[in-house]
C-alpha cells in the first residue's frame, strides 16, 4: 500500500508541466509612430533657429552718425569738429547721420555742445539762438587789446579804454564821470562767441573781431564804446 502512495506522488511530480525554452518569448506589439509629433518637433527647432537669427541681426543693425569731437558754443557751426561713429539704430533717437553732415554745417548751435557728444538734431537750428535777456554784440579789437588765445566759449570783462587825451572844458564832475568810465568794466562777465580774423587772410594785422554775449542793459554801453574804439576785453575766472 505504501509502495503505490509513493508510486503515485513520483507520478504526479513527472505530469507537472514543463518550463518553455528561454528563447521562445511572445513579439513584442510594434511601435506606433506620430509623424505629426515629429513635425511639431521640427517646426519648434525652426522657430527658435529663426529668434535666434533675428536678435543676431537686430544687434548688428546700426547706423553712422555724427560726434563732436571739439566743444562747440551756441551760434557756432559743427565746421569740422566732428568725426563719425557707428551707434545701434533707433528710430526714437533723433540722431544725425554721417550723410546728412554738409546739411549740418549749414545749422548754428542752440547751446553749448561739449567734446564726444552724438549730435542730435534738436542740438541745432537754421540761425543763432540768443537766450533771453541776452544780445549779441560784435566788437573789432586792435592787437593789445585782447589777450592772445582767446576762443569761443571763453569768458571775457570789457572794458572801457580812453584815448588818453583829456579836454580842457568841463566841470569836475564830467571829470569824475569820464574818469570813471575810463578802465571802467562795462560787462564783467560776456561769453565770446566767436572770433574772426580781420583783414586779407594773406596778411596778419593783428586785428580781430570778437562776438560777446551779454546782458541786454550792458548791450548798448559796450556797443556805443566798441565803435569809439575804446574797448579790451581780458579773460577772467569763469573759464
Amino acid at each position: 500500500m505504501k509502495i503505490q502512495e509513493r508510486t503515485g506522488a513520483g507520478a504526479g511530480r513527472s505530469a507537472s508541466p514543463a518550463q518553455p525554452p528561454v528563447g521562445d518569448r511572445l513579439p513584442s506589439p510594434p511601435r506606433e509612430r506620430k509623424p505629426a509629433l515629429a513635425a511639431l518637433a521640427v517646426l519648434l527647432i525652426l522657430v527658435g533657429a529663426l529668434g535666434a537669427t533675428m536678435l543676431v541681426l537686430r544687434a548688428g543693425d546700426r547706423v553712422e552718425v555724427v560726434k563732436v569731437t571739439a566743444d562747440i558754443q551756441a551760434g557756432e557751426s559743427v565746421g569740422n569738429k566732428v568725426t563719425s561713429v557707428m551707434v545701434a539704430a533707433d528710430d526714437s533717437i533723433n540722431y544725425i547721420e554721417w550723410s546728412q553732415l554738409g546739411a549740418l554745417k549749414k545749422l548754428k548751435a542752440k547751446s553749448t555742445i561739449y567734446t564726444n557728444t552724438v549730435v542730435m538734431g534738436q542740438m541745432f537750428a537754421a540761425q543763432e539762438q540768443i537766450p533771453e535777456g541776452k544780445a549779441s554784440v560784435g566788437v573789432a579789437l586792435k592787437e593789445g587789446q585782447y589777450p592772445a588765445g582767446v576762443k569761443p566759449g571763453d569768458i571775457v570783462a570789457a572794458y572801457r579804454v580812453g584815448s588818453g587825451g583829456s579836454s580842457s572844458s568841463g566841470d569836475s564832475a564830467d571829470k569824475d564821470t569820464s574818469s570813471s568810465a575810463s578802465g571802467g568794466a562795462i560787462v564783467p562777465d560776456a561769453r565770446v562767441n566767436g572770433v574772426a580774423d580781420d583783414g586779407d587772410s594773406t596778411v596778419s594785422t593783428g586785428n580781430k573781431s570778437f562776438t560777446l554775449l551779454v546782458d541786454e542793459a550792458d548791450a548798448a554801453a559796450l556797443a556805443s564804446a566798441a565803435a569809439a574804439g575804446e574797448v579790451a576785453i581780458v579773460r577772467v575766472p569763469g573759464n
